[in-house]
């Protein structure tokens, strides 16, 4: 594939995902370069030369020079490649859809204090914080779009900056048995179970995710190594889909690598 545009990344990134579903809904996803960074190793000094020594991803490189920032990014290549935008074009709906985007941040981090979480006497609270976001979601959602099932009349930039974190919470469902399908979250399901079958959005499956992200529930992040291990659960081989499912159990012991599947 010939392209002056290079995003690096992590596999499985999820701020990653989001380029590539804009990129998908507008048929321009060979008009991007994918260049993966493995985590489990000391980055490239070029690579840190680009980024300007910073190790957050993805990066991209662009004919006239490095832009970095998912939601930076997103906006730039649905402006690049303008013929299909995905963006809402009225200022008001752009501007509604911009105060859905901004809650990302919060709803993120509760996802991920979640997931990491090592102290089972917290978990609750935890699971109470995350539920509190998705009653922030669906309040939203409530009050611009009651009867539909997208913010408005389509798969937009709001799905494609939260269907990637959607998808990394199967995280939750597998490692902490959490669910949201209780009363008063119908509007945001609803919205998150479309956002999750959405064609646009298939890059990763709930496999992939559950098994790469296991060091997270043990409470290492971004390839650190537990105590013990030898291998990130993010490391490229063995292949994930060659590895078996995790345990399920996040306070006990953890895994070895060969219990994980990855001598």
């Amino acid at each position: 594939m010939e392209t002056d545009i290079v995003v690096y990344h992590i596999p499985v990134c999820p701020f990653s995902q989001r380029l590539e579903i804009l990129l998908e809904l507008k048929g321009k996803r060979d008009a991007v370069r994918f260049s993966v960074v493995d985590i489990t190793r000391p980055r490239d000094p070029a690579l840190l030369a680009l980024s300007r020594g910073t190790t957050a991803l993805p990066i991209m490189h662009t004919p006239r020079g490095i832009l970095k920032e998912s939601l930076v990014i997103l906006r730039y290549l649905d402006e690049l490649f303008a013929e299909k935008p995905v963006a809402r074009a009225d200022p008001y709906e752009r501007a509604v859809e911009a105060m859905l985007v901004a809650m990302e941040g919060d709803f993120t981090g509760a996802g991920y204090r979640f997931v990491m979480n090592q102290d089972r006497e917290k978990r609750e609270a935890c699971r109470q914080a995350m539920i509190a976001q998705y009653r922030r979601l669906d309040d939203f959602l409530e009050w611009q779009n009651p009867a539909g099932t997208w913010l408005f009349d389509r798969f937009g930039l709001a799905e494609a900056v939260f269907t990637p974190m959607f998808m990394r919470f199967w995280f939750l469902d597998y490692y902490e048995d959490f669910d949201i399908a209780e009363p008063g979250l119908e509007r945001v399901c609803r919205w998150r179970d479309a956002c999750l079958a959405h064609p646009a959005v298939q890059q990763v499956s709930r496999e992939e995710i559950v098994k790469l992200y296991y060091d997270y529930a043990m409470g290492a992040g971004n390839g650190a190594l537990l105590p013990g291990r030898k291998l990130s659960s993010f490391a490229f081989d063995p292949r994930w889909q060659d590895r078996p499912w995790p345990p399920r159990a996040k306070y006990g012991p953890a895994a070895t690598d060969s219990e994980l599947g990855l001598l």
